[in-house]
């Protein structure tokens, strides 16, 4: 054999041989894979939490639905909102405000990581909160000059004008802060990466989603591998996802159904208010409710408790104060207000109103008679209304009920037209009230607060709560704007919305967030000793 043909063996078994060790090194890199998916992917009882409620999603973007998110523990705010209602550090550990409160400085966690490994710096923070401004949400109106980086750990926000509630605006969730790799080149969301103790697994729009626990969490390690969210939209089919312990938690369960989870062993009703409140808008111009006297005698012709139990299934909800305790000074530290129907008719006498025969009020051969308009989005308001019908009837208002669409309720405002509206408002939606306050209570009122309600005091209060950053002044305004609002009655509370969630035995140190922002599941553990169903 000559000795080319050797040459040309050698050469071709070392061929054999790098193919030989190639398709093994493949082999193993297809066991790894398919090892850690099998790992990833092995949830069962024991190590995943089950969650269920009525909430869809349907984009990835934090200015839409970025509230699910923060939920889930996926996402997190440079603030955070503690159960009554102050900031607290989340990826900001401290931040200060310059003497004019124009200029605010925001200190970040030291070493803290993105979940996909990359650093929580001053850049990629004011990235995030660039693209957060220009997106529906909070930050869009804010009177901001610029967001800018101070050194790699300090973030600087520079204002046109004084805006004391810039800090409660951070703690939104359309302001999460999300790393650089989770957004394309115009700014959209295309992957959800966050730096929460939970990252994105399982994305199914619009009803379910699930999470697992992130190696990278800077903060408290979450106990729970994996915790999975499902769209109920059925008030029955939640709370049989609690009696049957498919869920383990079941938020936001309809109070006429708690009955039938009094027998079970395994799930406990936990029951907490939340800063939403049924109330009445009122139209302050009308002629027969232009009076704070008028008002005030509506107010007492109503049967709260009576409306809070039969309805609404909650008798504690009754209150006749739009804010919730939650909410620090804007809450006033007071008795509730009585129903009393013979101080009510005496108000109205007062006014020149008198009785028919047939018992309804009249003054100038007109009868007093008010249309209220409510929407079927929240199926207790309809019922609400026709239990004010009712008590109103006794007092000798004629109230005709009109139901109909949300969005009748800022339409009908804008053209003057509406008279009486019943409403859920929201008031928890920022930490400080003071912009919503200031855009539904000031110069007249706006869609879904006051309604031609002018009072130049609170204007003024208003404004200075927006500048203001001395502690005693702000408490001061605060319960002046509360105070007018409560006894001048542009708008008229009947109850504080109650929220009532079904836990699990297996789920070891429960707690509620009143502002809704967090389901607080890295503070959560599971029982793996509970028997599985």
């Amino acid at each position: 054999m000559t000795e080319l043909s050797y040459i040309a063996i050698r050469h071709k078994k070392r061929r054999v041989k790098v193919l030989l060790a190639s398709a093994i090194s493949l082999l193993l890199c297809l066991i790894f894979i398919l090892f850690n998916q099998a790992t990833d992917n092995q949830q069962n009882k024991s190590n995943t939490l089950s969650i269920s409620g009525p909430w869809e999603f349907t984009s990835l973007e934090p200015s839409k639905q970025g509230y699910i998110y923060t939920r889930m523990n996926i996402i997190e705010t440079l603030l955070n909102v503690d159960e009554k209602g102050k900031l607290t550090p989340g990826l900001a550990s401290k931040w200060q405000a310059s003497e004019d409160q124009k200029t605010w400085l925001f200190t970040l966690q030291e070493n803290a990581l993105f979940q996909d490994g990359s650093p929580i710096d001053a850049t990629s923070v004011v990235n995030a909160l660039t693209i957060a401004q220009g997106k529906h949400g909070v930050l869009n109106k804010a009177p901001i000059l610029h967001i800018s980086v101070r050194n790699k750990q300090q973030v600087e926000i520079a204002l046109t004008q004084a805006h004391v509630v810039l800090p409660a605006l951070l703690a939104h969730y359309s302001t999460a802060i999300l790393a650089p790799s989770a957004y394309d080149l115009t700014g959209k969301v295309t992957r959800l990466i966050g730096s929460g103790p939970y990252l994105l697994d399982d994305f199914q729009p619009p009803h379910k989603l699930s999470v697992k626990a992130s190696l990278n969490y800077w903060g408290k390690k979450p106990s729970i591998e994996h915790v999975r969210y499902l769209t109920g939209h059925r008030a029955e089919s939640r709370i049989l996802q609690a009696k049957s312990g498919d869920a383990d938690i079941v938020y936001s369960l309809n109070a006429a159904m708690l009955e039938q989870l009094k027998n079970s062993d395994n799930v406990a009703v936990h029951t907490a208010a939340i800063p939403r409140t049924l109330l009445l808008k009122l139209n302050a111009a009308h002629p027969f409710l232009a009076s704070a006297q008028a008002r005030q005698a509506l107010s007492l012709a109503i049967d709260r408790s009576s409306i809070a139990k039969q309805v609404l299934h909650v008798e504690e909800a009754a209150n006749d104060q739009i804010f919730a305790e939650s909410m620090g000074d804007w809450h006033l530290q007071q008795r509730q207000e009585n129903y009393n129907l013979k101080k009510a008719a005496n108000l109205l006498t007062a006014l020149s109103w008198k009785k028919d025969d047939q018992g309804w009020l009249v003054k100038a051969q007109q009868r007093f008679q008010l249309t209220l308009i409510t929407y079927a989005d929240r199926p207790e308001l309809t019922s609400v209304a026709t239990a004010l019908q009712a008590q109103w009837r006794q007092l000798g208002v004629d109230l005709k009920i009109n139901i109909t669409n949300s969005s009748m309720i800022p339409s009908s405002h804008a053209d003057n037209s509406l008279e009486v509206a019943l409403i859920a408002r929201n008031l928890g939606v920022i930490a400080n009230p003071i912009s919503l306050v200031a855009n539904e209570y000031a110069n007249g009122g706006n869609d879904w607060g006051a309604m031609n309600w002018f009072n130049p005091e609170v204007d003024k209060a208003i404004a200075r709560l927006s500048a203001e950053s001395n502690p005693k002044q702000v408490a001061l305004d605060t319960q002046f704007i509360a105070s007018a609002i409560y006894q001048q009655k542009p708008v008229i509370a009947i109850a504080h919305y109650q929220q009532h969630n079904a836990v699990n035995s297996r789920v070891k140190h429960y707690k509620f967030d009143p502002f809704l922002r967090d389901y607080l599941i890295n503070q959560m553990e599971l029982d793996d000793h509970v028997a599985t169903h």
